[in-house]
């Protein structure tokens, strides 16, 4: 399966479980300047005095994990939505939108991490790939509204445009109320956010512009 993977997809697969294995042979407390700290000084929850925002972590953070159920769910994700927009817009693009929703989840999340250190909340890392999965799910429901998925839990089958819908709504949900915490709800929605307006720019349509911009022919045009 692994040989039958898109190059870009590939390569994310094998990075997060590289480091996930390294997580678990060196430790958490080894990897906390690569996790997404809120602004600020202080922090808890690991021994280290590495317990503050760094510009590498909007990228770094996607690549730890907190457990194997963690990892295995994105990867999962990564897999069934990232291979089938790799190989629709190619291998450079479907980079720049992937880490453009793992950057702009990590955004959002250090907003509202800090806002809630600030308050008096601790100030707690961030970590995992599910900013730019949540984003890859947003992209599939885009160009293949119609295609239909099979959620694991519950198994229930439906196309890709209702997932996204029943997902999104789901994340503003428990990220308001507050009923799961330890999960990064807005990153989640940060993903799904900046992979929404990337798509958009992309395709030339408000508030980046009009209507469909003209590209040369080599150029792939979103669907």
């Amino acid at each position: 399966m692994l040989a039958n993977l898109p190059r870009v997809t590939k390569a994310l697969l094998i990075a997060n479980v590289a480091a996930f294995v390294l997580q678990l042979l060196l430790g958490d407390e080894t990897f906390a300047a690569f996790m997404l700290w809120p602004l600020g000084d202080g922090g808890a929850g690991l021994d280290t005095s590495v317990r503050t925002f760094l510009p590498w972590q909007l990228v770094s953070y996607g690549f730890l994990h907190g457990n194997l159920p963690h990892l295995l769910f994105n990867m999962l994700a990564l897999v069934m939505f990232g291979a089938p927009l790799e190989y629709t817009w190619g291998n450079r693009r479907f980079m720049t939108y992937y880490f453009t929703c793992v950057i702009g989840a990590g955004a959002i999340q250090l907003g509202v991490a800090s806002w809630y250190a600030a308050q008096g909340g601790g100030a707690y890392p961030t970590i995992g790939a599910s900013g730019g999965v949540f984003g890859l799910l947003l992209a599939y429901g885009m160009l293949f509204p119609n295609q239909r998925v099979m959620l694991l839990i519950p198994p229930i089958p439906m196309k890709a445009r209702t997932l996204v819908i029943v997902y999104g709504a789901i994340e503003l949900l428990l990220g308001f109320s507050g009923v799961q915490p330890g999960v990064a709800h807005f990153a989640h929605l940060g993903g799904m956010l900046f992979g929404w307006l990337l798509i958009r720019y992309w395709r030339g349509q408000p508030p980046f512009g009009g209507g469909r911009r003209r590209r040369p022919p080599d150029i792939r045009i979103v669907r």
